[in-house]
């Protein structure tokens, strides 16, 4: 969706060649105005475009889940839950910015329905936690691999860790599978998830592009030369 609005946009008028011809015989000072003043324009354009995008309707999720305090501003957990003695906390991306490659065809609408989901099981009086990356479909979830990793580990949950870290999943044997997915969904991580986690990247994704368009704006607009006396 952000990339076919992005899409449209620059292809609408080729501006470096517009701005090049008006300031053709201008002095450099004048011709660095007259982009910024260009690409001010277009930014506030579709910081107006996209701020009249309707949001999808609110949505909570399931009733064992509660929303974590600042998660649409930041890259840690969207949501968090316990279970008996267990923590459990659950990130989300969309599965074309996970794996390179995929959602390259911007009109492909099946992109928007594959979420990358990171679930994270940690016990107290434990130095590590279990590691789930899976794969969260309107009608499924689907595991790619279990690891276990220091509980406090602040590294982005798709950085690849030096030591070893397990089996390929998908070379377990059938029941083990079966197993690790049955303990997941004991503790409510299945597709009941997904449109709650649907609509939360929305408004995220809308949150952080209007951010962009704004605070791009705003250091081009304060980043202008001064005037020479």
């Amino acid at each position: 969706m952000w990339k076919r609005v992005l899409k449209e946009a620059t292809v609408r008028q080729p501006w470096s060649m517009l701005a090049s011809k008006r300031c053709l015989s201008s002095p450099p000072t004048s011709k660095s105005a007259a982009v910024d003043t260009l690409l001010l324009r277009y930014l506030k354009e579709h910081y107006v475009e996209v701020s009249k995008m309707n949001p999808p309707p609110k949505m909570n999720p399931p009733s064992e889940f509660s929303i974590v305090k600042g998660a649409l501003d930041g890259k840690g957990p969207v949501v968090t839950r316990t279970y008996g003695n267990e923590e459990i906390k659950l990130s989300v991306m969309r599965m074309a910015y996970a794996v390179p490659g995929s959602g390259e065809d911007d009109e492909n609408d099946e992109d928007m329905n594959q979420l990358f989901l990171h679930v994270d099981v940690s016990k107290p009086g434990q130095d590590k936690s279990l590691h789930f990356l899976c794969g969260l479909y309107p009608d499924a979830l689907g595991v790619h691999s279990v690891s276990l990793r220091p509980k406090h580990d602040s590294a982005d949950f798709l950085e690849v860790t030096a030591t070893y870290s397990g089996p390929q999943f998908a070379e377990l044997d059938e029941r083990m599978r079966d197993a690790f997915h049955g303990f997941i969904e004991e503790r409510g991580v299945d597709e009941k998830l997904f449109n709650f986690l649907q609509a939360w990247l929305y408004v995220k994704e809308h949150r952080s592009l209007m951010r962009w368009f704004k605070t791009v704006g705003t250091y081009i607009n304060e980043n202008k030369p001064a005037k020479s006396s």
